[in-house]
């Protein structure tokens, strides 16, 4: 599995995904600083919105930069899958903003940039290996 895993081809990909991913994270910083600091939202609200904000960005760039050689007949599947896995990396997003906010007492933005690097791999993985896999 760990071989199958580390091949050139995945490392451009998984390179590829860093920058697409990085730009959704800019995507979802942001709106969660608006949300949260402009809007004054509720810090878990703000994360929700956030999140559906970055995940159309990952998944229209991811698209057509890493994962464009995979081809879905029905982009409605496709949309599904992709909010899908989002959702629980949602869930993750959550309970790491409750730990770091509430129980850590962390700063919320700072809160939102860890939790989006630790969700980060959980996009990326469950992107190759559940909906676009070989």
């Amino acid at each position: 599995m760990l071989k199958k895993l580390c091949t050139i081809e995945n490392l451009k990909q998984f390179i590829s995904y860093f920058f697409v991913g990085g730009a959704a994270a800019l995507v979802e910083w942001v709106a969660y600083f608006l949300f949260d600091n402009i809007l004054h939202l509720f810090y878990m609200l703000a994360t929700i919105l956030a999140f559906f904000c970055s995940t159309m960005v990952n998944w229209i760039l991811g698209r057509v930069t890493t994962f464009k050689e995979k081809q879905y007949e029905q982009k409605g599947k496709e949309a599904f899958l992709v909010f899908f896995v989002s959702g629980i990396g949602l869930l993750f997003n959550l309970f790491l903003m409750f730990l770091f906010v509430d129980k850590l007492h962390l700063f919320g933005l700072l809160s939102k940039i860890l939790a989006t690097g630790i969700v980060f791999v959980w996009n990326f993985l469950s992107r190759k290996f559940l909906i676009y896999k070989d």
